[in-house]
């Protein structure tokens, strides 16, 4: 959950020194108006919007929850306050509503693909996120039926290919897990012999990285014929589209990460409208 000190730090950059237009315009009145949906899916940063508004001492009636799917039309929140700060504060809540929703939205298209071909099998996103907005990204994706994946380089241990450039793989996973009991190591691979080193040095969760399905369905026969698969967590990540998407989740793997969960990030259409009289 994120504070509401860091919600401000994005009012403070649209208006520094306030909203010149709108005091210099609007008198000191009171109005309605709501924000509502122009195109379908599934709806996030509600809350947060709530959060800022309500600051601002503005009054807000929710007609939805983050989370649920809406149509085009639907009314989303209805505001009642000081013009000037429904103003102040419309373009931000706009933009976190617009960027939340449209990863909620992509991420439960993902996730649906992924289910109907296996639905044990997880969509992950990525640290593919914008800068400064990483929270906002990360509660998005789970609000769209994801899974959030490492929040920070803090929050988990994942061996990548430049840490195994400069470090031996199976000295890399015995170093890590001398660190700590209680964080996962996961590693990332390119070869199926590098999945079963991994495997048997003892690694929690085993990555592919750019395998196509054939190389993936070597990989899994390979950890099986030496008993090692039901010891790890298969992960896949790069270069899967949604095209592809299918094709990946239908040769039972555990987990599929994409960073366009966040990194290519189509905005969700929400629009402020003041209610005459």
């Amino acid at each position: 959950m994120v504070s509401l000190e860091y919600l401000l730090h994005f009012i403070d950059e649209d208006a520094p020194s306030g909203d010149v237009t709108s005091e210099a315009v609007i008198p000191d009145i009171g109005c309605l108006a709501e924000i509502s949906a122009e195109q379908s899916g599934i709806i996030a940063g509600l809350y947060e919007a709530t959060m800022l508004f309500s600051h601002y001492s503005v009054a807000v009636e929710p007609f939805v929850q983050d989370g649920q799917t809406v149509k085009t039309g639907d009314k989303l929140l209805r505001l009642s306050g000081d013009a000037k700060k429904i103003l102040l504060v419309e373009r931000t809540a706009l933009n976190i509503i617009g960027r939340m929703s449209g990863i909620a939205t992509q991420t439960r298209e993902m996730a649906d693909i992924i289910y109907k071909k296996n639905p044990q099998c997880r969509i992950a996103g990525t640290r593919k996120t914008c800068p400064g907005f990483r929270a906002l990204d990360k509660k998005a994706v789970q609000l769209g039926g994801g899974e959030p994946h490492r929040g920070n380089l803090s929050d988990g241990i994942l061996i990548k290919d430049n840490h195994l450039a400069l470090v031996p793989l199976k000295k890399a996973i015995t170093d890590a897990k001398k660190i700590t009991l209680y964080k996962k190591i996961e590693v990332e691979v390119e070869t199926p012999a590098d999945a079963l080193l991994a495997a048997s040095a003892g690694a929690d969760i085993i990555l592919l990285d750019n395998m196509d399905p054939g190389q993936v369905k070597t990989t899994l026969d390979a950890l099986i014929k030496k008993d090692l698969r039901n010891r790890v967590i298969i992960e896949l990540s790069g270069g899967i589209t949604q095209n592809t998407l299918s094709d990946f989740a239908d040769l039972g793997v555990d987990v599929i990460s994409m960073g366009a969960l966040t990194h290519t990030v189509k905005n969700f259409s929400v629009k402020l409208e003041i209610i005459p009289g």
